[in-house]
């Protein structure tokens, strides 16, 4: 499969697994407080997951599907986004001590999640430019 044709899958995939997850956060938010309080509701509270896994997989899928270059090149900035929230998640504890407030891991995934697409664009467009 080319790179083309393997991108566009991975997109039609990870878009249709995220419209999932949206649909499964809208639906267990808006009916979880109706619901007592027991395994039913946290079955429900917990469902988003569902989709969250079938995301991983996509992910997982595309990996394999790339070719050597281009999955060590992802790998690698998915390593320096993961170096640069570490180094934000260690200062950000020190400055919790002091009376910041405390990060949710939601604020900690979109950090690394960011800082792995700001990297990737950062990268194609220095080696465009080369």
């Amino acid at each position: 499969m080319r790179e083309k044709q393997a991108k566009a899958l991975y997109f039609r995939e990870l878009f249709a697994t995220l419209g999932l997850y949206c649909l499964f956060v809208s639906v267990s938010s808006i009916y979880a407080d109706s619901v007592p309080a027991g395994p039913l509701r946290s079955l429900l509270i917990a469902s988003p997951i569902l989709p969250a896994l079938l995301m991983v997989w996509t992910i997982i899928r595309q990996f394999q599907r790339m070719d050597e270059y281009v999955r060590i090149w992802s790998l690698e900035n998915l390593g320096m986004g993961a170096a640069f929230t570490a180094a934000f998640s260690l200062s950000y504890g020190f400055m919790e001590i002091t009376g910041f407030p405390r990060l949710s891991m939601f604020a900690t995934w979109s950090l690394i999640m960011g800082s792995w697409g700001v990297i990737t664009c950062l990268r194609s467009w220095k080696e465009k430019s080369q």
